[in-house]
């Protein structure tokens, strides 16, 4: 028989936070598990174990309230666990497995490694788009950790409320959403968590968004634009000129260009970002800005 307690110990200092841990009693063996949630002695309710949310700090108070509730229930997973394996085991057993569980089913942790393994993939641009989900997310949670079996519909339905309340428009929300249920998905695939679906009352799809296209006037008027006092400016506005001509070739593009890449009146290079293969017809246009491209092309006569 286990048992699984969670035990007040105040602060030796008057008027300062004490700590919550776990008493955890097997075979009358007692150990404790330290965590790092403390409240103050009137926030700690030792009758029902429970916070007492109230006063300025509730938001604070449920979010500890929530997160025991989380290792409780990790805890009696762990206990149930090694009573299934039919075999003897400890209250050192206990506590070693649950800090092996919790570090395997943290959504931090668990994300930080698929992100380190697409890296080592070489699929650099889905581990930016993960990471950039990442910290949104540890943003809403203030840095506090979940584990993956706490990710709940609730809990997406509160992060989304989240991203609208700070103007986040919805084909980003829906970014995020998709990006954290493929981690969600794989940890499923892994069985570090069941399929509990927590994504179906949020935004995954996508909007059609108002097209921004500048103006033709526009672009008319700064090209006839007078920068010959201005030399950085007039820079700029010849680069922006040669990436409007060839149909928004990136600056890293122009960068590489080499001569060798015009051949028969057509322009033809490799994109750095994707590896993918463009060509465009050479216009005249185009020649009037090629002497100030930063690139190879001019500056070391690269072939």
């Amino acid at each position: 028989m286990t048992s699984i307690k969670v035990k007040f110990r105040p602060s030796t200092v008057d008027g300062k936070e004490g700590g919550l841990y776990f008493q955890i009693i097997h075979n009358r063996v007692v150990r404790q598990l330290n965590t790092d949630y403390r409240v103050f002695a009137e926030e700690w309710d030792a009758e029902s174990e429970s916070v007492i949310v109230n006063g300025n700090r509730s938001n604070l108070l449920l979010g500890i309230q929530e997160r025991l509730a989380w290792d409780v229930a990790r805890l009696e997973k762990v206990v149930h666990s090694l009573e299934t394996e039919r075999r003897r085991f400890t209250a050192d057993d206990v506590v070693t497995m649950f800090h092996k569980l919790t570090k395997e089913s943290s959504l931090f942790t668990f994300m930080h490694g698929v992100i380190a393994q697409l890296k080592q993939l070489g699929k650099i641009r889905t581990s930016e788009t993960y990471t950039a989900t990442l910290k949104s997310f540890m943003a809403f949670r203030k840095d506090q950790d979940v584990p993956l079996d706490g990710i709940s519909s609730d809990l997406m339905l509160l992060y989304e409320a989240y991203l609208k309340a700070r103007g986040v428009r919805m084909n980003t929300i829906s970014f995020y959403m998709r990006n954290l249920r493929a981690v969600y998905n794989r940890a499923v695939e892994k069985r570090l968590t069941p399929q509990n679906n927590p994504f179906r009352h949020v935004y995954t799809g996508v909007d059609k968004t108002v097209k921004r296209a500048i103006p033709i006037k526009a672009i008319k008027a700064l090209k006839e634009l007078d920068l010959s006092m201005k030399p950085s400016l007039d820079f700029a506005r010849d680069m922006f000129m040669f990436s409007f001509y060839t149909r928004g070739m990136s600056f890293v593009d122009m960068a590489y260009l080499k001569k060798t890449d015009l051949q028969n009146g057509i322009l033809t290079y490799r994109r750095r970002k994707t590896g993918q293969e463009l060509t465009i017809k050479w216009e005249k246009c185009m020649a009037r800005k090629q002497d100030r491209l930063p690139s190879p092309y001019n500056q070391r006569g690269r072939k």
